[in-house]
Order: C-alpha cells, then structure tokens, then sequence
C-alpha cells in the first residue's frame, strides 16, 4: 500500500495520550490505524443510510410512533451505559 507524508495539526493532549499508549511503536501506524477505524465507521454508517433510504422507497416512510419508541430505546440504552462502570478494553 502506497503511503504519503502529510503534515497534521493535532490537540496536544490528545498527541501526548497517543505518545504515551503507543511507546515505542509508530505514531504514524497509530495514526494511520485509528484513520482506518474512522473511515470503516463512517462507511458502515454510510451504507445503513443507504439501507434505510431503500427500505423507505418500498415501504414507505417510518411511523412517528415508531421512530418515538425507537428513540426511547436509545435514551434508555444510553442512560444504562452512562451509569454502568466503564471496563477498558485492550486492544
């Protein structure tokens, strides 16, 4: 795979967390790893879009009452995370 030098303009504190987990390892293959993750993010999302938008021209746009339930199950799913311990992952 091709590779390019750029110059990049990071918060500093961020960049020092990063120096400080990736060691004597790349910064640049941290870099290039978490763009990676970014950009497989961002596809993903992308492409339920994409699903949804097709689902609708078939059936129609979702009811209100749906999206409302919907959006109760995430304030819920998100009050639960916010209140449960954090575990670190490694990886």
């Amino acid at each position: 795979m091709a590779k390019e030098k750029v110059t990049l303009t990071l918060d500093a504190d961020q960049l020092e967390e990063l120096r400080t987990i990736a060691g004597a390892r790349s910064l640049s293959a941290a870099v290039d790893n978490a763009v990676a993750a970014y950009l497989t993010k961002w596809r993903h999302l992308a492409a339920v879009d994409d699903w949804l938008t097709d689902l609708e021209r078939e059936h129609g746009p979702v009811p209100t009452e749906t999206l409302e339930w919907a959006a109760q199950l995430l304030e819920r799913w998100d009050a639960d995370r916010a209140s449960s311990p954090k575990h670190r992952r490694a990886g």
